[in-house]
């Protein structure tokens, strides 16, 4: 459970920075609402935004999020308008509306957006792939929605989505050029391809950054032990289309940005 409206915002601040297993949507609600009680000290909401980065360096959200609240004049106003954003994201009915009739999908890990409306399809198929041990959880959460799902172990991968109809992937953030997603999906997307079927990149709000940014999340990455890394980087150019809040686009047009460029984030959290 959330902490108390009562506590300071820097001790909320600080437990957004330290939560685990929370998911993205929920750390960007609360990390703008904290922000936006402090929108008279400049100096401290700036380092707040660093020092949230820098325990939450991947996710999208959270990078959007801090730049809109440093950029603009009114930061409590920014940081309400951005959870409105979030709330009437239609990225889930994007990707329930765009499915074919009596399509099996593949996916890989919990992605949040992309299986939020997936039960509103009931002619939909879905094989959720194993991901840090994410895959029977999500499994157990949709057959309670009535869908058709079948949990598939990593060693499966290969063929669940070389036989599927469509590989759904999502990312955690994206770039110009490239998106993050849970480690396998650079996988999962050549074997859909090599199938001959569609590969979707389901980009919610919040989640397309500019290319600085993209870059630090890049960096970040790279210092990891790429053979044990949770998540990994995975080129635009594996994917046929891409899913997001105004429906499904060709993976060629340029990716939109959802955000501009605090140049405070650039620097370190202190």
């Amino acid at each position: 459970m959330w902490q108390s409206a009562l506590v300071h915002p820097i001790e909320r601040l600080r437990y957004v920075a330290r939560s685990g297993g929370v998911d993205q949507f929920a750390l960007a609600r609360e990390a703008a609402d904290a922000l936006g009680s402090l929108w008279g000290e400049p100096a401290e909401l700036v380092n707040a935004c660093r020092r949230i980065l820098h325990h939450h360096p991947l996710a999208g959200s959270l990078w959007t999020m801090a730049s809109k609240v440093l950029i603009a004049t009114d930061a409590r106003r920014a940081a309400i308008g951005f959870v409105e954003e979030l709330n009437s994201d239609d990225t889930p009915r994007s990707v329930a509306s765009a499915l074919p009739n009596n399509a099996t999908v593949a996916v890989i890990g919990w992605p949040d957006l992309a299986m939020e409306s997936i039960h509103l399809r009931r002619d939909i198929k879905v094989r959720v792939i194993d991901a840090y041990g994410e895959g029977a959880a999500l499994a157990r959460t949709l057959l309670q929605r009535e869908v058709d799902v079948v949990e598939v172990p990593l060693t499966g991968l290969g063929q669940a989505c070389a036989t599927a109809d469509i590989v759904i992937l999502e990312a955690a953030a994206a770039g110009p050029e490239a998106l993050i997603a849970p480690s396998g999906s650079y996988a999962a997307a050549i074997c859909g391809l090599r199938g001959g079927k569609e590969t979707w990149a389901v980009i919610g709000v919040g989640r397309a950054l500019p290319r600085p940014f993209f870059e630090v999340i890049e960096d970040q990455l790279a210092k990891e032990n790429v053979l044990e890394a949770d998540e990994e980087v995975v080129p635009l150019e594996v994917f046929t289309h891409v899913i997001g809040p105004e429906g499904k686009t060709p993976s060629t047009i340029p990716m939109r940005e959802d955000c501009a460029v605090a140049a405070e984030l650039l620097r370190p959290s202190l």
